[in-house]
């Protein structure tokens, strides 16, 4: 049972509320988000490029742009290795348009995820040396390259890697080491001895501070890089990033970018999603034009989704763009048929105790792991592996709940895997078919947490009646965007509301409209999109079935619940009307 906890942080909300013309319900969520002091508050609302950090404080990216400016003088051939997910794919773009900006002979390889897999492989480099590539620039990924980069270097090749992820490490007696390659420049803020303030960026932001130093060594405006920021936005939000600091300036940046992108391939894929540029926001990066870029990586090559984005031909773009779309509406129904599967493994595997789930799905499509293991992270609050048959041993991915760092707790089964690597919340590997049950075995002996601790609270900015929802308190909640991981929509919660009506509706009646009253007796809207059945079967164990017909019948009833919920804004024939989302129930 997941723990409703309302925030209690301190703070003068009416001070806060009238020095910045916000509610004071704002000015709660506002300190709800740790954001504390005048200048934070002031970036949090409204900050702009000027208050990013100066990108030379980032460990190696002087000695890497110098490598990089004398290659391209040179005129040797440089290529670049990205990632087959929407930050992999957007980083390659942005390195391939600074660098023939500047002059380089440059190409991009972007690796097949069945027949290369996750990032900078021996095969790739192989074909680089085959290819008379003198240096390889990565981004999104190489890190932990050690032995890849290794015989590069033996080849004599130069290699300058760009990443995110998190740095391989070695304990010995309670003590970390990092473990480092013989790269020739490494530009990675996690790195122990990085001097740049920012830790939270994707692959495309640690590529973007460069391409930023990159055109400031060849004296051009520095607009330039900021006209590429609508890509960045994007990755930044696809990759699941902390929507806090430095990234919130991105991504409210890259946002007001691609409502006037040129990029062809950008057009065509939001027409292709009836995305309106005017209208666009974090939520259509994450949940419709970002499913269709990966999509490609998931099912066929991530090429082509590149090649959106490089391509200045209208019709070749929006061919492409339907095509994504069509992938990406596959993708939904293998990942949904997969779901179930997994649902009954939970079910029947006898996995009750398990604080972190691993499940061997052996038939179903590698690409599509990490979206199953994020479905059942939601359906059962825990941690999750989802584990396939890959054509060269067993393959998966990870996904984590906030509080148990899954890379972290995976150093401890190291010795299972061929490959791994990853975030606290999101991790992929690769492992002999024998070592799974080990796997799932040490993973739980080692989880410092039982099954109830890894299970995340719902976290409520406030106890806020029905009533006091507003369009005109709505309409502030747009200073607080984008919305997503650290920086979620405000939650609200009530309680001993009762019900005047309600009824169901969609096309696969799985959606709840409610009439709830007040406090002071006002009809409130609200929806739910949740497991309709479930609520139906909630409110007639407790209140009898009798009391949910009244209810959908819209007579008098004897429900009373309570719930957590957001407020939002129903735009209906041009009208304006509130509709309050209900996320939970009691």
């Amino acid at each position: 049972m997941r723990q409703w906890m309302v925030a209690a942080k301190k703070a003068d909300f009416y001070v806060i509320a009238e020095k910045f013309h916000v509610d004071p319900v704002v000015a709660r969520i506002i300190r709800n988000r740790e954001v504390i002091g005048e200048k934070n508050i002031r970036i949090y609302l409204g900050g702009n490029l000027s208050d990013l950090s100066d990108p030379h404080q980032m460990k190696d990216m002087d000695r890497l742009v110098e490598i990089l400016a004398q290659k391209i003088r040179k005129q040797v051939h440089i290529r670049i290795i990205g990632d087959y997910d929407v930050d992999g794919v957007t980083s390659s773009h942005l390195f391939l348009t600074a660098l023939r900006r500047v002059g380089a002979k440059v190409d991009v390889v972007i690796p097949h995820r069945i027949q290369d897999g996750y990032g900078l492989s021996l095969h790739l480099l192989q074909q680089a040396k085959e290819d008379g590539v003198d240096t390889i620039l990565t981004c999104d990924n190489g890190i932990a390259a050690i032995d890849e980069i290794a015989w590069a270097k033996a080849q004599k090749m130069t290699v300058l890697v760009t990443d995110h992820h998190a740095v391989p490490f070695e304990e010995h007696e309670g003590r970390r080491t990092e473990k480092k390659s013989l790269a020739d420049a490494v530009v990675n803020p996690h790195q122990q001895d990085c001097g740049y303030p920012y830790k939270e960026l994707c692959g495309a932001g640690v590529a973007w501070n460069v391409i930023r130093v990159l055109y400031e060594n060849y004296d051009m405006d520095k607009r330039e890089a900021e006209d590429l920021l609508d890509f960045v936005a994007m990755a930044t939000v696809c990759d699941v990033m902390s929507l806090t600091g430095e990234n919130r300036i991105l991504v409210k940046e890259g946002l007001k970018r691609i409502r006037h992108t040129k990029n062809i391939g950008l057009q065509a894929l939001m027409q292709a999603c009836n995305v309106q540029p005017e209208n666009i926001s974090a939520y259509h990066f994450g949940y419709v034009l970002g499913p269709c870029v990966n999509a490609t990586g998931r099912l066929d090559t991530a090429r082509h989704a590149l090649r959106l984005f490089e391509t200045g031909q209208e019709t070749e773009a929006e061919e492409i763009a339907r095509d994504l779309v069509d992938l990406n509406q596959e993708r939904k129904e293998l990942t949904l048929q997969g779901v179930e599967m997994a649902k009954k493994l939970c079910e029947e595997g006898g996995y009750e105790n398990d604080p972190v789930l691993v499940l061997f799905l052996p038939d179903v499509h590698e690409s599509i792991a990490g979206l199953i293991a994020g479905r059942i992270r939601e359906m059962y609050n825990r941690p999750v592996f989802v584990l396939t048959r890959g054509e060269e041993g067993v393959k998966g991915s990870g996904r984590s709940t906030e509080n148990y760092s899954m890379y972290e707790n995976m150093c401890g089964c190291a010795e299972l895997f061929t490959k791994f690597g990853g975030h606290p919340m999101a991790a992929g590997l690769s492992l002999p078919e024998e070592n799974v049950e080990k796997f799932r075995r040490k993973i739980n002996e080692n989880c410092p947490l039982t099954v109830e601790e890894v299970c995340p609270d719902i976290h409520i900015d406030m106890a806020m009646p029905v009533g006091y929802a507003s369009t005109e308190l709505v309409h502030q909640f747009a200073l607080l965007e984008p919305f997503g991981k650290d920086n979620p929509s405000p939650l609200f919660a009530d309680r001993n509301l009762s019900i005047s009506r309600m009824w169901v509706i969609g096309k696969n009646r799985n959606v709840l409209r409610m009439s709830v009253l007040s406090e002071y007796g006002q009809p409130v809207p609200v929806i739910f999109f949740g497991d309709v059945e479930t609520l139906f079967a909630y409110f007639t164990e407790k209140f009898g079935q009798k009391e949910v017909e009244n209810a959908l019948h819209g007579r008098k009833n004897r429900i009373l619940f309570s719930m957590v919920y957001t407020a939002k804004i129903d735009f209906y024939q041009g009208n304006e009307n509130l509709q309050l989302e209900m996320k939970y129930y009691r």
